[in-house]
């Protein structure tokens, strides 16, 4: 089950949508996700073969992550969230990778020239997880040029 509450899940809501209208370079896996449960009903695939989160992943839905509106595709449960992870040249390498909330990239996406966002699912409860989407989001403003040493 989630962490995130009710409150929390609606701002999350309005900043989905905020970012949905400035996102940029947006790239949809919506069919190979429709292609994997297909070949996971059809039993050319195994449920082991999908529902392989890794502990962190799991982790980082449980605390990071946006319920999501539907139930698992796979098991049905309510553990479905979803998961954004920024990458970037703007982020220190302790940084990149991390896991945000849909509030903090919309602070980002003002304060940073650019990143991209990878959007994943993952239920907590049978570890089914996907790549949802991947986008740009940032101020598209060039970075300063750093003297060289």
């Amino acid at each position: 089950m989630s962490s995130v509450s009710p409150r929390e899940r609606r701002v999350g809501d309005g900043a989905r949508s905020l970012i949905e209208t400035r996102a940029r370079a947006t790239v949809d896996y919506a069919l190979a996700r429709r292609s994997t449960l297909a070949e996971v009903s059809a039993g050319r695939r195994s449920t082991h073969e999908v529902c392989d989160a890794q502990t962190y992943l799991i982790r980082a839905a449980r605390y990071h992550g946006q319920a999501a509106a539907d139930p698992c595709p796979l098991c049905g449960g309510d553990g479905l969230a979803h998961v954004n992870y920024t990458f970037g040249d703007c982020f220190r390498a302790d940084t990149n990778g991390r896991a945000r909330t849909a509030r903090e990239l919309l602070d980002l996406a003002d304060e940073v020239s650019e990143f991209t966002v990878y959007l994943v699912e993952v239920c907590s409860d049978c570890r089914w997880n996907h790549l949802l989407a991947s986008y740009v989001l940032g101020t598209g403003e060039p970075l300063e040029r750093r003297a060289r040493s």
